[in-house]
Protein backbone atom coordinates (compact mmCIF):
# COMPACT_ATOMS: atom_id res chain seq x y z
CA UNK A 1 0.00 0.00 0.00
CA UNK A 2 1.52 3.30 -1.04
CA UNK A 3 1.60 6.59 1.54
CA UNK A 4 -1.77 7.66 1.46
CA UNK A 5 -4.15 9.88 3.60
CA UNK A 6 -6.12 9.01 6.95
CA UNK A 7 -9.44 7.86 5.26
CA UNK A 8 -7.94 5.50 2.79
CA UNK A 9 -5.76 3.50 4.92
CA UNK A 10 -8.26 3.10 7.16
CA UNK A 11 -10.42 1.10 4.35
CA UNK A 12 -7.92 -0.76 3.35
CA UNK A 13 -7.27 -1.91 7.39
CA UNK A 14 -10.79 -2.20 7.39
CA UNK A 15 -10.95 -4.46 4.03
CA UNK A 16 -7.94 -6.29 4.85
CA UNK A 17 -9.44 -7.41 8.51
CA UNK A 18 -13.21 -8.26 6.51
CA UNK A 19 -11.37 -10.39 4.02
CA UNK A 20 -7.62 -11.82 5.39
CA UNK A 21 -9.06 -12.20 9.26
CA UNK A 22 -12.58 -12.70 8.73
CA UNK A 23 -13.73 -10.43 11.20
CA UNK A 24 -17.67 -10.10 12.04
CA UNK A 25 -19.36 -7.31 10.50
CA UNK A 26 -20.12 -6.25 13.95
CA UNK A 27 -16.46 -5.92 15.22
CA UNK A 28 -15.46 -4.18 11.91
CA UNK A 29 -18.19 -1.42 12.60
CA UNK A 30 -16.90 -0.94 16.40
CA UNK A 31 -13.53 -0.34 14.56
CA UNK A 32 -14.81 2.04 12.15
CA UNK A 33 -16.77 4.03 14.70
CA UNK A 34 -13.74 4.19 16.75
CA UNK A 35 -11.21 5.48 13.97
CA UNK A 36 -13.96 7.57 12.84
CA UNK A 37 -14.09 9.02 16.73
CA UNK A 38 -10.00 9.28 16.69
CA UNK A 39 -10.24 11.11 12.69
CA UNK A 40 -12.54 14.06 13.93
CA UNK A 41 -9.21 15.22 16.74
CA UNK A 42 -6.80 15.11 13.35
CA UNK A 43 -6.64 18.31 10.78
CA UNK A 44 -7.64 18.02 8.10
CA UNK A 45 -6.91 14.33 6.22
CA UNK A 46 -3.18 13.67 6.97
CA UNK A 47 -1.12 10.64 6.45
CA UNK A 48 -0.75 8.18 8.69
CA UNK A 49 2.94 8.75 9.26
CA UNK A 50 1.82 12.66 10.21
CA UNK A 51 -0.14 10.89 13.39
CA UNK A 52 2.04 11.18 16.44
CA UNK A 53 1.49 10.34 20.09
CA UNK A 54 -0.08 13.40 21.07
CA UNK A 55 -2.93 13.17 18.86
CA UNK A 56 -3.84 9.59 20.38
CA UNK A 57 -3.01 11.26 23.89
CA UNK A 58 -5.40 13.96 22.79
CA UNK A 59 -8.18 11.78 21.45
CA UNK A 60 -8.42 9.57 24.54
CA UNK A 61 -8.70 13.08 27.21
CA UNK A 62 -11.30 14.37 25.02
CA UNK A 63 -12.93 11.04 25.16
CA UNK A 64 -12.86 10.88 28.88
CA UNK A 65 -13.70 14.56 29.27
CA UNK A 66 -17.15 13.64 27.32
CA UNK A 67 -17.48 10.27 29.83
CA UNK A 68 -16.64 7.95 27.68
CA UNK A 69 -15.92 4.56 29.80
CA UNK A 70 -12.99 3.23 30.44
CA UNK A 71 -13.93 0.12 28.85
CA UNK A 72 -14.42 1.73 25.71
CA UNK A 73 -11.82 3.91 25.64
CA UNK A 74 -9.40 -0.03 26.21
CA UNK A 75 -11.54 -1.12 23.61
CA UNK A 76 -10.60 1.89 21.05
CA UNK A 77 -6.78 2.17 21.50
CA UNK A 78 -6.94 -1.54 21.06
CA UNK A 79 -8.79 -0.47 17.41
CA UNK A 80 -5.26 2.36 16.87
CA UNK A 81 -3.28 -0.45 18.00
CA UNK A 82 -3.96 -2.94 15.70
CA UNK A 83 -4.77 0.18 12.38
CA UNK A 84 -0.95 1.45 13.20
CA UNK A 85 0.35 -2.47 13.36
CA UNK A 86 -1.19 -3.13 10.49
CA UNK A 87 0.56 0.07 8.63
CA UNK A 88 3.71 -1.02 10.44
CA UNK A 89 3.85 -3.94 8.65
CA UNK A 90 3.02 -2.55 5.66
CA UNK A 91 5.83 0.23 5.67
CA UNK A 92 3.31 3.02 5.39
CA UNK A 93 4.22 4.62 8.77
CA UNK A 94 7.89 3.96 10.77
CA UNK A 95 6.55 4.27 14.00
CA UNK A 96 3.54 3.31 16.26
CA UNK A 97 2.21 6.49 17.76
CA UNK A 98 0.46 4.13 20.13
CA UNK A 99 3.26 2.35 21.45
CA UNK A 100 3.99 4.00 24.80
CA UNK A 101 0.20 4.27 25.60
CA UNK A 102 -1.33 2.14 28.27
CA UNK A 103 -4.49 0.94 28.10
CA UNK A 104 -7.05 2.36 30.63
CA UNK A 105 -7.55 0.61 33.31
CA UNK A 106 -11.80 0.66 34.56
CA UNK A 107 -12.44 2.26 37.66
CA UNK A 108 -13.29 -0.04 40.77
CA UNK A 109 -16.83 0.05 41.56
CA UNK A 110 -17.13 2.52 44.82
CA UNK A 111 -18.19 0.01 47.38
CA UNK A 112 -21.66 0.12 49.32
CA UNK A 113 -21.61 1.57 52.18
CA UNK A 114 -24.24 3.04 55.69
CA UNK A 115 -24.84 6.03 56.55
CA UNK A 116 -23.96 6.93 60.90
CA UNK A 117 -27.81 6.70 60.75
CA UNK A 118 -28.01 3.62 59.24
CA UNK A 119 -25.36 2.31 61.32
CA UNK A 120 -27.07 3.64 64.58
CA UNK A 121 -30.10 1.83 63.11
CA UNK A 122 -28.58 -1.59 62.97
CA UNK A 123 -26.69 -1.81 66.15
CA UNK A 124 -30.38 -0.93 67.69
CA UNK A 125 -31.91 -3.68 66.39
CA UNK A 126 -30.98 -6.81 68.33
CA UNK A 127 -32.92 -7.30 72.07
CA UNK A 128 -29.80 -7.03 74.50
CA UNK A 129 -32.35 -8.69 77.06
CA UNK A 130 -32.17 -11.98 75.25
CA UNK A 131 -28.60 -13.76 75.25
CA UNK A 132 -28.60 -13.90 71.35
CA UNK A 133 -29.64 -10.31 71.32
CA UNK A 134 -27.21 -9.51 73.62
CA UNK A 135 -24.39 -11.67 71.93
CA UNK A 136 -25.53 -10.26 68.12
CA UNK A 137 -25.13 -6.62 69.15
CA UNK A 138 -21.54 -7.13 70.90
CA UNK A 139 -21.15 -8.62 67.33
CA UNK A 140 -22.25 -5.86 65.51
CA UNK A 141 -20.46 -3.83 67.65
CA UNK A 142 -17.08 -5.35 67.55
CA UNK A 143 -17.37 -5.23 63.75
CA UNK A 144 -18.18 -1.62 63.00
CA UNK A 145 -15.70 -0.40 65.75
CA UNK A 146 -12.90 -2.51 64.19
CA UNK A 147 -13.65 -3.09 60.64
CA UNK A 148 -12.76 -6.89 61.01
CA UNK A 149 -13.45 -8.81 58.00
CA UNK A 150 -16.50 -11.56 58.72
CA UNK A 151 -13.66 -13.96 58.90
CA UNK A 152 -11.40 -12.35 61.54
CA UNK A 153 -14.33 -11.68 63.41
CA UNK A 154 -15.90 -14.92 63.74
CA UNK A 155 -12.13 -16.91 64.10
CA UNK A 156 -11.61 -14.21 66.74
CA UNK A 157 -10.12 -16.04 70.04
CA UNK A 158 -10.45 -15.48 73.63
CA UNK A 159 -6.55 -15.12 73.96
CA UNK A 160 -6.63 -12.03 70.80
CA UNK A 161 -8.65 -9.97 73.18
CA UNK A 162 -6.83 -6.90 75.30
CA UNK A 163 -9.80 -5.63 76.39
CA UNK A 164 -7.90 -3.40 79.28
CA UNK A 165 -5.66 -1.77 76.72
CA UNK A 166 -8.49 -1.35 74.39
CA UNK A 167 -7.41 -3.37 71.41
CA UNK A 168 -7.91 -7.22 69.40
CA UNK A 169 -5.31 -8.64 68.37
CA UNK A 170 -6.11 -10.57 64.85
CA UNK A 171 -4.99 -13.06 62.58
CA UNK A 172 -6.20 -11.88 59.14
CA UNK A 173 -5.02 -12.82 55.10
CA UNK A 174 -1.46 -14.28 54.63
CA UNK A 175 -1.93 -15.53 58.39
CA UNK A 176 -0.58 -12.09 59.20
CA UNK A 177 -1.24 -10.86 62.85
CA UNK A 178 -2.41 -6.90 63.17
CA UNK A 179 -3.51 -5.02 66.41
CA UNK A 180 -6.31 -3.25 65.99
CA UNK A 181 -8.13 -0.40 68.25
CA UNK A 182 -12.01 -0.95 69.80
CA UNK A 183 -13.98 2.11 71.34
CA UNK A 184 -15.46 2.59 74.74
CA UNK A 185 -18.55 1.16 72.91
CA UNK A 186 -17.49 -2.00 72.14
CA UNK A 187 -15.54 -2.89 74.90
CA UNK A 188 -19.04 -2.60 76.62
CA UNK A 189 -21.18 -4.19 74.43
CA UNK A 190 -18.12 -7.43 74.10
CA UNK A 191 -18.02 -7.58 78.13
CA UNK A 192 -21.08 -7.97 78.60
CA UNK A 193 -21.29 -10.58 76.09
CA UNK A 194 -18.52 -12.13 77.99
CA UNK A 195 -19.65 -11.73 81.28
CA UNK A 196 -23.29 -12.44 81.02
CA UNK A 197 -23.69 -15.09 78.11
CA UNK A 198 -21.21 -16.77 76.69
CA UNK A 199 -20.58 -18.88 79.45
CA UNK A 200 -24.05 -20.37 78.59
CA UNK A 201 -23.90 -20.76 75.57
CA UNK A 202 -20.18 -22.99 76.37
CA UNK A 203 -22.25 -25.17 78.43
CA UNK A 204 -24.26 -26.09 75.51
CA UNK A 205 -21.73 -27.56 73.16
CA UNK A 206 -20.01 -30.92 75.37
CA UNK A 207 -17.51 -31.40 72.60
CA UNK A 208 -15.89 -27.72 73.52
CA UNK A 209 -15.88 -27.21 69.81
CA UNK A 210 -16.09 -23.46 70.61
CA UNK A 211 -13.76 -23.63 73.46
CA UNK A 212 -11.43 -20.79 72.10
CA UNK A 213 -14.14 -19.01 69.69
CA UNK A 214 -15.04 -15.31 71.26
CA UNK A 215 -18.42 -15.85 69.49
CA UNK A 216 -20.67 -18.82 70.20
CA UNK A 217 -24.13 -20.39 68.28
CA UNK A 218 -26.72 -20.33 69.77
CA UNK A 219 -25.65 -24.60 69.90
CA UNK A 220 -22.28 -23.25 72.12
CA UNK A 221 -20.00 -23.64 68.53
CA UNK A 222 -17.75 -21.34 67.27
CA UNK A 223 -20.14 -18.94 64.80
CA UNK A 224 -19.57 -19.45 60.94
CA UNK A 225 -19.40 -16.75 58.04
CA UNK A 226 -22.82 -17.66 57.20
CA UNK A 227 -24.65 -17.67 60.55
CA UNK A 228 -23.65 -14.16 61.26
CA UNK A 229 -24.25 -13.13 57.68
CA UNK A 230 -28.05 -14.45 58.01
CA UNK A 231 -27.89 -12.44 61.89
CA UNK A 232 -26.78 -9.33 59.95
CA UNK A 233 -29.58 -10.09 57.28
CA UNK A 234 -32.21 -10.10 59.47
CA UNK A 235 -31.56 -7.24 62.08
CA UNK A 236 -30.97 -5.01 58.91
CA UNK A 237 -34.60 -6.13 58.00
CA UNK A 238 -35.20 -4.94 61.64
CA UNK A 239 -33.49 -2.04 61.52
CA UNK A 240 -35.90 -0.54 57.75
CA UNK A 241 -32.34 -0.37 56.30
CA UNK A 242 -33.54 -1.41 52.11
CA UNK A 243 -29.80 -1.01 50.39
CA UNK A 244 -28.12 -4.74 50.76
CA UNK A 245 -26.45 -5.18 53.75
CA UNK A 246 -23.14 -7.49 54.17
CA UNK A 247 -20.60 -8.04 56.89
CA UNK A 248 -18.11 -5.82 53.87
CA UNK A 249 -20.75 -2.93 54.45
CA UNK A 250 -20.33 -2.41 58.06
CA UNK A 251 -16.46 -2.57 57.13
CA UNK A 252 -16.70 -0.31 54.84
CA UNK A 253 -18.87 2.42 56.54
CA UNK A 254 -16.26 2.19 59.59
CA UNK A 255 -13.55 3.02 57.06
CA UNK A 256 -15.64 5.42 55.14
CA UNK A 257 -16.71 7.19 58.86
CA UNK A 258 -13.16 7.19 60.09
CA UNK A 259 -11.80 9.38 56.78
CA UNK A 260 -14.46 11.68 56.96
CA UNK A 261 -13.31 12.34 60.68
CA UNK A 262 -10.16 12.68 59.90
CA UNK A 263 -8.08 9.66 59.50
CA UNK A 264 -5.17 9.19 57.97
CA UNK A 265 -4.71 6.57 55.16
CA UNK A 266 -1.84 4.94 56.38
CA UNK A 267 -3.53 4.22 59.92
CA UNK A 268 -6.26 3.05 58.15
CA UNK A 269 -4.32 0.83 55.82
CA UNK A 270 -3.25 -0.68 59.20
CA UNK A 271 -6.57 -1.50 60.64
CA UNK A 272 -8.18 -2.71 57.46
CA UNK A 273 -5.25 -5.17 57.15
CA UNK A 274 -4.41 -3.87 53.57
CA UNK A 275 -0.58 -5.05 52.48
CA UNK A 276 -1.25 -2.29 49.70
CA UNK A 277 -2.34 1.14 50.25
CA UNK A 278 -3.76 1.51 47.32
CA UNK A 279 -6.49 -0.69 48.21
CA UNK A 280 -6.92 1.77 50.76
CA UNK A 281 -7.20 4.76 48.73
CA UNK A 282 -10.73 3.83 47.32
CA UNK A 283 -12.32 4.69 50.44
CA UNK A 284 -11.18 8.44 49.72
CA UNK A 285 -12.87 8.26 46.40
CA UNK A 286 -16.03 7.03 48.33
CA UNK A 287 -15.23 10.48 50.30
CA UNK A 288 -15.17 12.54 47.20
CA UNK A 289 -18.15 11.12 45.74
CA UNK A 290 -20.09 11.68 48.92
CA UNK A 291 -18.87 15.71 49.34
CA UNK A 292 -20.03 15.82 45.76
CA UNK A 293 -23.28 14.84 46.05
CA UNK A 294 -23.76 17.07 49.49
CA UNK A 295 -21.95 20.27 47.65
CA UNK A 296 -24.64 19.45 44.94
CA UNK A 297 -27.46 19.11 46.95
CA UNK A 298 -27.16 22.31 49.12
CA UNK A 299 -24.66 24.30 47.36
CA UNK A 300 -27.08 27.60 46.45
CA UNK A 301 -25.30 26.79 42.68
CA UNK A 302 -24.47 23.43 43.00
Amino acid sequence: MSQGAFDEAVDHWLLWLRVERGLAENTLAAYARDLADFREVLVDDPAPAQVDELAVRRWLSVRSAHGVHARSQARGLIALRGFFGFLLDEGVVAADPTRRIELPRPGRPLPQTLTLNDVEALLAAPDPTTSLGLRDRAMLEVLYATGLRVTELVTLRLDGLHLEEGFVLVRGKGDKERVVPMGDHARAWLDRYLVEVRGLLTHRDRGLRGAEAVFLSRLGRGMTRQGFFKLLRNHAQAAGIEKPVSPHTLRHAFATHLLERGADLRSLQLMLGHADISTTEIYTHLSRARLSRMHAQHHPRG
